[in-house]
């Protein structure tokens, strides 16, 4: 993991790109809320209270979100990671959507989530295309 903390460390980042000791109290933070609200979203649908349908984008979103560091760091492809964090960010806001009209505080705690994830995104994106030509 050294080798990849290297390479990122090396690539071209944008000025307004956070210090890399932000990201691990961030998604610290991050994975808590998703722990307990997508923790409870498999505990509704174990129960039947919820159809399977409202827990695919949460499904889905934990292995486009768990694909990211596979993909930014061990591949060290950009590319690849600049599509994921849009499937991410694509199945979150789906998963809110999906989740609101049964457990609104579920979608609610979301938001910490979404607003890091829209950033993330972006951040992402403009490092894929300051690097397109290394």
């Amino acid at each position: 993991m050294n080798n990849a903390y290297n390479w990122y460390s090396t690539s071209i980042r944008p000025s307004w790109s956070p210090p890399s000791w932000l990201f691990g109290p961030v998604w610290t933070f991050l994975y808590i809320l998703i722990a307990i609200s997508f923790g409870n979203v498999f505990w509704l649908i174990a129960q039947k209270k919820i159809p399977w349908v409202v827990v695919l984008p949460f499904v889905l979103n934990l292995i486009f979100n768990f694909s990211f560091t596979y993909f930014q760091f061990n591949l060290r492809n950009n590319l690849l990671a600049g599509v994921d964090i849009l499937l991410i960010l694509g199945t979150l806001i789906w998963a809110i959507v999906a989740i609101y009209p049964y457990v609104k505080w579920i979608a609610y705690i979301q938001i910490p989530y979404l607003l890091w994830v829209s950033f993330a995104t972006i951040l992402q994106l403009t490092i894929t295309y300051l690097n397109m030509n290394r």
